[in-house]
């Protein structure tokens, strides 16, 4: 299963495999603007999803989720907390918005997957890993990973978790992530590419 995200608060959202068309170019339809073209495979974690058919199977004796303990994460911006788990490269800037990154994830509910928690996403697949790649701080991805990525540097990892406010909200997406669902994410961010140009609803982010 794979999130796919519109680039607009205002439209519907979820999950799948399949090329999906988003609401991004009809917002930005100049070819100066940023464009996720390239994203037909997966466009993840981005702000509107509709869910079809998990690839996640569960099985009937599947651990219960308990709830985490993150006493020793760090409190982030606006209810965000982290927990590096691999330090990025120090000669090696953070990555500024509108420039285009590539990362890794592991998207679970009710808890990380040593919690019991339920995967429902990640890049990793049966032919290795196929990182997600966009352009961060635009408002292409949840706020969640906005905030959390352009803190980062390349080749770290952390562990989020995202409150509602910073993920899908009280609608959700689709069938898989309920309303009010706090969401555990283990990231890696596995490069910070060129920059983009920002179109003019992106500067407003």
């Amino acid at each position: 299963m794979s999130v796919v995200s519109s680039l607009s608060f205002h439209s519907r959202g979820g999950f799948s495999r399949h090329a999906i068309e988003t609401p991004f170019q009809q917002h930005y339809p100049s070819n100066d603007a940023l464009s996720m073209t390239a994203t037909t495979r997966r466009k993840a974690i981005f702000n509107s999803v509709s869910v079809v058919s998990s690839l996640v199977l569960v099985s009937p004796n599947s651990a219960i989720a308990t709830t985490p303990d993150i006493s020793n994460y760090i409190d982030g911006e606006r209810g965000l907390k982290y927990l590096v788990t691999k330090e990025g490269n120090p000669d090696k800037p953070k990555a500024e918005r509108a420039q285009k990154v590539k990362a890794s994830y592991i998207l679970t509910l009710n808890g990380f997957k040593e919690d019991g928690g339920k995967e429902v996403d990640s890049s990793k697949g049966l032919f290795g890993d196929k990182p997600l790649e966009f352009f961060v701080g635009v408002s292409q991805v949840i706020k969640g990973w906005d905030l959390a990525v352009m803190d980062m540097r390349e080749g770290e990892y952390r562990k989020l978790v995202i409150p509602p406010s910073l993920g899908y909200g009280d609608e959700g997406a689709g069938g898989d992530i309920p309303g009010g669902a706090t969401l555990y994410f283990e990231v890696g961010l596995v490069e910070i590419g060129k920059m983009g140009k920002m179109g003019p609803e992106q500067v407003k982010w």
